[in-house]
């Protein structure tokens, strides 16, 4: 391995550096991005029973804003739960797009490896057709030896760009679309939300209004 890390010419070690950092970056978003860790299978189903049982306060929205992503966005939701649906719905967005962002950390720079690896490989073999061409300007004509390190240099720097732009590609769009079906879930269960808490403040309002009636009596 090091003989051909070597074969490849100087262009050879950004390579390796962007194969090193796509490999930790993919592992790193795969570890992150489990479904449990996003939208843990039972939270929505939990929060529905603290609001139906009116038992949200401040320490059940700090403890659901530390639970997950998902738990972020549904926490904001449940802190302006008195406030008007509109402003609700900004909140919401609000924490959704912090979220979002989180959840796409290191995507942008594996998406940058996928696009510079190839145009490393790129460099790396016109260098090494430079190397071939001053070894026969040098009187290598009638010696393939002399040829042969920038033939390799070239070879080996195209192959390299490619085997790391390959998957750091595929890594970068699966990432990407696994984020964008936790964005769809997310939306879905905030808007939920709304509407439950929008059904429960309609609810307490019904039955205020009656002890209202009786007491003007």
């Amino acid at each position: 391995m090091w003989e051909i890390v070597r074969a490849g010419g100087p262009f050879m070690w950004p390579i390796v550096l962007c194969s090193i950092g796509a490999a930790a970056i993919i592992l790193e978003r795969l570890w992150t991005l489990q479904e449990k860790r996003v939208l843990p299978r039972d939270l929505t189903r939990r929060v529905w029973q603290l609001v139906e049982t009116n038992q949200v306060n401040e320490k059940v929205i700090a403890a659901l804003e530390r639970n997950s992503p998902l738990g972020k966005v549904l926490a904001a939701g449940l802190a302006n739960r008195h406030r008007s649906r509109e402003i609700m719905m900004e909140r919401l967005e609000d924490a959704g797009r912090h979220v979002v962002h989180d959840l796409e950390r290191f995507l942008n720079m594996l998406g940058t490896i996928a696009s510079i690896s190839p145009l490393l490989g790129l460099l790396g073999t016109v260098t090494g057709i430079i190397k071939a061409f001053n070894a026969l300007q040098a009187g290598a004509n009638g010696d393939p030896r002399m040829l042969s390190g920038g033939i390799a240099e070239a070879l080996i720097a195209t192959a390299a760009g490619l085997c790391v732009a390959i998957p750091a590609l595929i890594g970068y769009r699966y990432l990407r679309g696994r984020v964008e079906g936790f964005v769809i879930d997310m939306e879905k269960d905030a808007i939920k939300l709304a509407d439950a808490l929008e059904a429960a403040a309609g609810d307490d309002i019904e039955a205020v209004q009656p002890g209202l009636k009786a007491a003007r009596r």
